[in-house]
């Protein structure tokens, strides 16, 4: 690998200009991104994209970070949550005031659940899945559907 950086700050690839095209070479900047767009639910796709690369080439070079998905959102919060208490410890009275509606956050959501219980996301379901839930779920807002949701509930009139 050669030590010349393009204009963006991203190493060039020996054999840059020549026939085919250049090996993707993942840099500390876009791991970082990678796992940021994951912490906001972005597919695979959606993510080479944002990166110019193809779904397998992602797949290939950021096996690691593609694995953690799940832990990326908690990572981030964590993350964000020292660095304003960090801030806040600085002196910095914008971080302090943040600090405190964070504090605030997390009682609020504590007071609907037990101490420790952990979010839990629905898995995603394709198509037709969801096809098939929403088929066997009737429409309550038109009489045919309120009559359907009599007879599944086994409910007389």
């Amino acid at each position: 690998m050669s030590e010349n950086l393009d204009l963006l700050g991203d190493p060039i690839p020996d054999g840059f200009g020549r026939r085919g095209r250049p090996p993707h070479i993942p840099t500390q900047e876009n791991r970082l991104k990678v796992r940021m767009l994951l912490a906001f639910d972005w597919n695979e796709e959606r993510i080479g994209r944002a990166l110019r690369i193809s779904a397998p080439t992602l797949r290939k070079h950021y096996f690691r970070e593609l694995k953690l998905a799940d832990e990326a959102r908690d990572a981030l919060e964590a993350s964000l949550i020292a660095t304003t208490i960090r801030e806040a410890h600085a002196g910095s009275a914008s971080m302090m005031k943040m600090a405190i509606k964070l504090i605030d956050k997390h009682d609020a959501s504590l007071a609907g659940s037990t101490f420790g219980e952990r979010r839990v996301r629905e898995p995603k379901r394709g198509k037709k899945e969801q096809a098939l839930v929403d088929a066997k779920t009737p429409d309550e807002s038109t009489p045919l559907g309120q009559l359907m949701a009599q007879r599944q509930s086994g409910k007389p009139n």
